[in-house]
């Protein structure tokens, strides 16, 4: 076989022609993508990938120089005092505390939650999101022991968990909304088939390949990245967008989130909150992929038990209309079943070549489960929503004031 390629550079923006940079800047730990992958012949995603296909984005270098310039002493110290651990004020008792952040491990931000229950967004939150938030009200005493030790303390930062229930406990009649916004989803018992998820991965992928504001965001944060990088890498990893909200620039301390959405908002204004044109994306990352397939197995085993079921019975009801009734039952279920493994097998099989046309490597393409892929896409999306939806809200107040 023919060696394996040299390692794309991170730093060599002299060797490489990319636009030299004039001081040093922060830098962003992304998985580049030196090497497009080869999509097969037969593809229904296209023959390139979508990085090969997007078109290039002019930023302000001047302006990014500016904002993430690295400055002596500023990173290094923002990672020892992450790394050494800052003092927290912790009021709640340990076993509480733990519960709470063990159940927002698996929920959107605090600050997210909030406006999603204020304006009962199901896209945000959906039933059993709901019967988690349950355990997360806030009691009248946590709320006034967090509030006397802030005050005794404001130089502290609250704990997580402390600070997400002061977040929840802002909510106006929290425990009333939870219980009507409950009632209200359960009123409608849609049932919850194998087929649904597959459905709507299948939907999900078609959202993220057509939508425009996607890859207009995946330009942007590569023209940024290569910047600062001083490299040009002709992609990135997706999962690298669940860092953007957490690098910050070194002077207004703004998350790189903000600027890619300022720049959007800027230079692509018919773009959208993304969030809102990918519900079926939405509703992928909810679903557990490999317990899906486990049902699937679940069910075939079932099916075949019906079937040895139906001999024993037919022994001893002959051919009588009960047995027909029960032979047509399940013979029409073992085929539904057939063809429902088939159509499991198509959506995986087509996830593999979308991750394919997302530039993923194929060694990383059969670790990735679709229940993770979506969700990081999702979570990204929420976070781009609640970003572009504040800088528009700027915008508009300083419109007024003019």
């Amino acid at each position: 076989p023919p060696p394996p390629p040299p390692p794309c550079p991170m730093t060599a923006a002299k060797d490489s022609g990319a636009t030299p940079t004039k001081g040093r800047t922060l830098r962003l730990y992304w998985n580049e993508l030196c090497d497009l992958p080869t999509l097969p012949k037969v593809s229904r995603f296209g023959k390139q990938t979508i990085w090969a296909t997007l078109e290039p984005v002019n930023v302000d270098t001047n302006q990014l120089q500016h904002l993430f310039e690295s400055k002596s002493g500023g990173l290094a110290a923002f990672k020892c005092k992450a790394s050494t651990g800052q003092k927290q004020l912790n009021v709640l008792e340990l076993k509480r505390s733990n519960i709470i952040n063990i159940t927002l491990s698996s929920l959107p931000p605090p600050h997210i939650i909030r406006e999603a229950v204020v304006n009962m967004d199901q896209s945000v939150l959906d039933r059993e999101d709901l019967q988690k938030l349950v355990s997360l009200i806030p009691t009248e005493e946590e709320l006034l022991l967090i509030k006397e030790a802030q005050k005794k303390n404001p130089s502290l930062p609250l704990g997580s968990a402390e600070q997400s229930l002061l977040t929840l406990g802002s909510v106006q009649h929290l425990s009333a909304r939870l219980e009507l916004w409950a009632f209200m989803l359960d009123y409608e018992n849609l049932e919850r088939e194998i087929a649904e998820p597959l459905f709507n991965l299948k939907l999900a992928m078609q959202q993220l390949v057509s939508n425009k504001t996607f890859r207009c965001i995946l330009a942007t944060v590569l023209a940024i990245g290569n910047f600062l990088n001083g490299c040009k890498a002709k992609g990135f990893e997706l999962g690298y967008l669940e860092k953007l909200p957490e690098v910050r620039d070194t002077v207004s301390r703004q998350p790189l989130l903000h600027h890619t959405c300022t720049i959007l908002v800027e230079s692509f204004p018919e773009t959208t909150d993304l969030h809102s044109e990918i519900p079926a994306l939405t509703k992928s990352a909810r679903v557990d992929f490999s317990q899906l397939h486990s049902n699937l197995e679940q069910l075939e085993a079932c099916c075949k038990a019906s079937g040895e079921h139906l001999k024993v019975i037919g022994r001893r009801e002959g051919g009588g209309r009960l047995k027909s009734q029960l032979g047509a039952f399940v013979k029409d279920s073992t085929q539904r079943v057939s063809i429902l493994r088939a159509v499991y097998r198509r959506v995986i099989n087509r996830f593999h070549s979308f991750l394919l046309f997302l530039g993923y490597p194929r060694s990383a393409v059969k670790e990735m489960s679709a229940g993770r892929f979506c969700k990081t896409v999702s979570d990204f999306a929420l976070e781009y929503r609640t970003s572009r939806a504040h800088i528009l809200q700027r915008k508009e107040r300083h419109r007024e004031r003019e």
